[in-house]
């Protein structure tokens, strides 16, 4: 046993050398691995009992002179021919492993990323899952791995994420949808969802196929619940905002009735029907409470139409009408006004205007409120001029004025009820700030557009077009729910006059809504 002992670590030495020679050699030149020679020396341990074994075996068959010299060479040569292969497929292995790593975007470990990132094949079974809270989802997710990941997904949502996957096996290289995972709970026999976010990349070979899908998984339940309360929010702002309508269109309903009362009995007071009034004091009040009650009762009248449009409720009567009797009106409405402050107050219609479809009472009072705001806004001497045309289908009224102007950073404010653009003149102006918000709402029933331009110290034009044959009327009141939100929010758009050489602020397309 001793001498087998010493035969077996003489054996065991030599096949090491042996080991260290043929690690020596490489075909391809690459230096040897420290795990290459792990593994031949493993090998060469596992050699020494054959090594002992063979020739001894031979000896007894053969003859010791012929046995053990064969023996160990037969030995020898299988343990070199093991080697040389067992080194080839080591760095076919790692050669493989090489490439795939190439192929591979370098950066840091998916450990690091927020969320839950999982690798899906192209069928969108789930292969590995990292992410740094990968512990937290495995938790609660039902064996998520080698099964595809929409057994997770709520019933609801899975077409959503099939489709996401289909888009990427047609060459899309990201999606991102909102869904919801399962999510069980102790103590509940129902289960539970959470809301979450896919951010789905795809991974593709050199030929362009689809290899991999790299998923990130983030709990956006923070963000649906600023959803849910952005949108009661909302809702409570527009009831607020129809229970405002509906008010003021019921109060002014209330309040027209008392005042066509003080109207009418002031001018049967100063018309003096039943008895003279004493004195000229008595005169001057009685015209005052029937001024006074006049412009009250303008003031309700707008309230009550702005109301009606803002609920949906302002109902267009459609007519055929000549543009030219409704300007001579509104001229001769106001001319004893413009006379009073010294304006000169003018018109000028294209001849040969004809006549035109739409709510004859409502363009009257886009026009009396137009020239009534530019003949209280220009000063004595200043001119008021009227213009009345066709431009192709359209109707264009275009009202012009030299008064006093708008400053450019108050345009924004042009058209928002109640709102007053000159607070300086305020006491030496009379007005309610309804004027251009019903011109803009009273435009939009009429499918037109409204556009302002002005300039301090010079004046403002402002220009009214809508089709005059009463089709954009038709195509508001086929609209119903389609149309925007009332009382009109004005956007300014700055533009560059190059004619002119000045910045001028023009107002996009009325817009309103009727039932």
């Amino acid at each position: 046993m001793l001498v087998l002992r010493n035969i077996a670590g003489r054996a065991e030495a030599i096949l090491d050398r042996a080991a260290g020679n043929c690690l020596s050699w490489s075909a391809d030149g690459d230096p040897v691995e420290p795990g290459e020679v792990v593994l031949v020396r493993r090998l060469a341990a596992g050699f020494v009992i054959p090594l002992v074994a063979v020739p001894l075996a031979l000896a007894y068959l053969l003859g010791p002179a012929t046995a053990l010299p064969l023996g160990v060479a037969l030995v020898i040569a299988a343990f070199l021919v093991c080697c040389v292969l067992l080194v080839a497929g080591h760095r076919y292995g790692a050669a493989l492993r090489r490439s795939e790593e190439k192929e591979r975007p370098a950066g840091l470990s998916v450990d690091f990323c927020p969320g839950l990132v999982l690798c899906l094949d192209p069928v969108g079974i789930v292969r590995s899952a990292g992410g740094r809270d990968r512990d937290w989802y495995l938790s609660f997710l039902r064996d998520p791995f080698d099964r595809p990941f929409a057994e997770q997904v709520h019933v609801s949502d899975r077409i959503a994420f099939v489709q996401a996957l289909d888009e990427l096996r047609q060459g899309v290289d990201a999606e991102v949808i909102d869904l919801r995972l399962e999510r069980p709970v102790l103590g509940l026999d129902h289960k539970q969802f959470m809301h979450v976010r896919l951010d789905m990349s795809a991974e593709r070979a050199a030929d362009g196929s689809l290899r991999a899908i790299h998923v990130q998984v983030l709990d956006i339940a923070g963000e649906m619940q600023i959803r849910d309360i952005a949108a009661r929010r909302q809702d409570e702002a527009v009831a607020a905002h129809e229970a405002k309508s509906r008010f003021l269109a019921a109060v002014s309903h209330e309040l027209r009735t008392p005042l066509n009362a003080i109207l009418g009995f002031s001018d049967i007071l100063a018309g003096e029907y039943f008895g003279k009034l004493e004195n000229d004091r008595q005169r001057e009040y009685v015209q005052l409470i029937r001024q006074s009650g006049a412009h009250l009762l303008s003031v309700v009248n707008a309230m009550l139409d702005m109301s009606k449009i803002e609920a949906g409720r302002y109902e267009l009567v459609l007519e055929t009408f000549p543009v030219a009797e409704a300007v001579a009106e509104c001229e001769k409405m106001l001319s004893l006004q413009a006379a009073g402050k010294g304006v000169a107050l003018t018109s000028r219609v294209q001849r040969g205007l004809g006549e035109v479809v739409a709510d004859g009472r409502a363009v009257r009072q886009v026009l009396i409120n137009l020239v009534g705001n530019a003949i209280k806004f220009t000063e004595a001497g200043g001119a008021v001029i009227i213009d009345a045309m066709r431009e192709g289908p359209d109707l264009k009224i275009v009202v012009s004025d030299t008064g006093i102007g708008i400053a450019p950073e108050k345009m924004a404010l042009v058209g928002r009820p109640f709102t007053q653009i000159h607070d300086d003149l305020n006491r030496g102006h009379e007005g309610s700030g309804l004027g251009l918000s019903l011109v803009k709402g009273l435009t939009a029933l009429h499918g037109g557009t409204f556009r302002m331009e002005s300039r301090p110290g010079e004046g403002t034009v402002v220009t009214v077009t809508f089709p005059a044959d009463g089709s954009g009327a038709a195509a508001v009141l086929a609209g119903g729910d389609n149309m925007v939100e009332f009382p009109p929010r004005l956007k300014p758009l700055e533009m560059q006059v190059r004619e002119l050489g000045r910045k001028e602020t023009v107002y996009d397309e009325a817009k309103a809504k009727i039932a």
